[in-house]
């Protein structure tokens, strides 16, 4: 256990912190720096919010994060319910510290991390505090309780906690592997397997984590990484049960259901199916099937919130469905993208998708039929995470705040409802979008996917 805190000093809620010294700043790169898997630094100029007002030049509001919004100055002032329209933006945060790769939203903080090591948190879009990890590129956030465990570029899983005296206060609370696991697994023979052509202990990832899911019902934590393997964690002892070597290359997401199935997603194209028992010892997870195997690569999986559906993005802009209450039968293929999806969240009836063409669209399902409501524009680079938490504040129950982080280096607010004006209604087996953009905001192409990282 650690019992030093990594937190930036001063941090305090609705006070502008500015840049840390050991915080690395990079320039805006390429549409392609998504398929990268370290950062680059480019010559480009630096990217600026086009609703930016002139103050923002003074030393006071010379922030890691500049802040602006539409809606007036402050970015979630909230308007009556009827002034609000029905999917728009109404908050933008741009970052100058680095990509945006991974976000948690929960209890209104907003937890945000880049390649620039650090973890921010935010309320109300006001930096609240924040904590920096000694290196990796911080590519997944997930949160289970006052726990916050985080995925990085150099292959580890770091878990902080809140002070229970002082919630600005995140303290390092250890890493998975724990250090003393690998020092009694590094001992064994038997601990050690053949990864990538090299010995790796089983308990570790060997190259970067893409991606994090909790099982609460069971306490369970998963790890999907770019050594073709996915790990199975004992969130209330630390302790890895088992490593399952899942496929053929990258795997890029994993996801635990509230029963017994696990799926995971691959470079390799596939989606797998795994069937998991619990053991006296761990866990025991046999391949069930095999849900897909196409040429493109398998770049994120999400299940909707009533658990009926399993929604497949891949690196050709589709997003692929089935009924996880009909026996994983086929449901579709939702069209709204012109290039890689990146990054899937579900909330309610609604399914949200982000993509390397800087968009995200907005499905609602109705049985098997999918809805686009709308086409969510603005960003300038691509979408590469979402997060989704219910507003409590709009009183009818049925509109969500939607947070998107994309590599233009910014993070935006949306407000969704699941029931504005209809653009487009697609059922059966294919779904075209047909819904127009956000009023005032824009889109722009860019460069096809040639990777299978994500």
């Amino acid at each position: 256990m650690f019992a030093e805190t990594d937190g930036f000093p001063g941090a305090g809620y609705g006070k502008t912190i500015h840049s840390d010294p050991n915080i690395s700043s990079t320039a805006p790169s390429s549409d392609d720096d998504f398929n990268i898997r370290y950062s680059s630094v480019s010559a480009a100029p630096p990217f600026y919010e086009t609703n930016r007002v002139s103050c923002e030049s003074s030393p006071l509001t010379m922030s890691p994060w500049k802040q602006s919004s539409p809606l007036n100055n402050s970015p979630l002032n909230r308007l009556d319910d009827g002034n609000i329209p029905p999917n728009s933006l109404i908050g933008s945060i741009v970052r100058e510290e680095g990509h945006i790769y991974s976000l948690a939203a929960t209890n209104d903080l907003l937890y945000t991390g880049s390649d620039s090591k650090n973890i921010r948190v935010w309320k109300n879009l006001k930096e609240f505090t924040g904590f920096k990890s000694n290196s990796g590129l911080v590519k997944a956030i997930v949160i289970s309780g006052e726990k916050i465990f985080t995925g990085h570029q150099d292959g580890k899983i770091r878990v902080w906690e809140v002070s229970p005296k002082n919630p600005i206060v995140h303290k390092r609370a250890g890493t998975l592997p724990t250090l003393k696991a690998i020092l009694k697994s590094s001992i064994k023979p038997s601990s050690y397997e053949k990864v990538k052509r090299k010995r790796s202990l089983w308990i570790r990832h060997s190259d970067a984590v893409s991606c994090l899911s909790l099982n609460d019902e069971q306490g369970l934590l998963y790890s999907a990484s770019w050594d073709r393997t996915f790990k199975c964690w004992r969130i209330s002892d630390s302790k890895c049960l088992e490593s399952i070597n899942a496929h053929e290359d990258a795997v890029n997401s994993v996801i635990s259901t509230k029963g017994d199935m696990v799926f995971s997603g691959s470079a390799d194209g596939t989606i797998k199916v795994w069937k998991r028992e619990l053991q006296r010892k761990g866990t025991k997870h046999t391949l069930s099937q095999t849900l897909l195997q196409q040429e493109t690569a398998v770049t994120a999986l999400v299940i909707n919130a009533a658990g009926s559906a399993v929604y497949c993005g891949s690196s050709e802009g589709l997003v692929n469905f089935w009924e996880l209450d009909k026996e994983l039968s086929p449901g579709g293929v939702l069209k709204g993208h012109k290039l890689a999806i990146l990054c899937l969240a579900a909330s309610g009836n609604l399914v949200f998708s982000g993509s390397a063409d800087k968009t995200i669209c907005v499905w609602r399902k109705d049985g098997n039929i999918h809805t686009c409501l709308s086409v969510l524009t603005g960003h300038t680079g691509p979408v590469k995470c979402l997060a989704v938490e219910k507003d409590h504040e709009s009183g009818n129950g049925h509109r969500w705040i939607v947070y998107s982080g994309s590599l233009d280096k910014s993070v935006k607010v949306w407000s969704v409802s699941e029931f504005p004006q209809v653009a487009s209604t697609v059922a059966g087996h294919e779904s075209h979008r047909e819904a127009s953009p956000v009023e005032g905001s824009y889109s722009t192409s860019s460069r096809p996917s040639h990777n299978n990282r994500f």
